[in-house]
């Protein structure tokens, strides 16, 4: 019997083959390419756009903001820079490409954690789809 999916390493992430780290960052450089915003605006708009389900912690994303930024990825401002109270990101050039590369990378991923949590709900659930 052969399966023409198998992959010699089993995929440990259920039900997705994603990082949880790579999804909100996706998700970060999703957000900074409509608008500015910073860090607490970025998890309540996560927070948000998925129905209030799931938030990302604050020591998730700040260190991904500062990643991203000394990357070249995302630019940041201080809102008042005497304060260094709120810093603001917005997505470079360069921020843009790797978005539209990793976007297209985790299509598939996405696409098959769809298909898993589908089929469970099908098969154990009984749930008409």
């Amino acid at each position: 019997m052969t399966n023409s999916n198998f992959k010699s390493e089993r995929n440990r992430q259920f039900p997705s083959k994603i990082s949880t780290t790579s999804f909100v960052k996706l998700y970060i450089l999703h957000l900074l390419k409509e608008k500015s915003y910073y860090g607490n605006e970025i998890i309540e708009e996560i927070k948000s756009r998925l129905h209030n389900k799931w938030e990302p912690s604050p020591g998730m994303v700040y260190p991904l903001l500062r990643e991203l930024e000394e990357e070249g990825y995302v630019t940041g401002w201080w809102e008042e820079p005497d304060k260094r109270s709120i810093r603001r990101y917005r997505l470079t050039d360069d921020g843009y490409k790797h978005y539209q590369i990793i976007l297209l990378q985790y299509k598939s991923s996405f696409e098959d954690s769809l298909s898993i949590v589908k089929s469970v709900l099908k098969d154990i659930y009984g749930m008409k789809l």
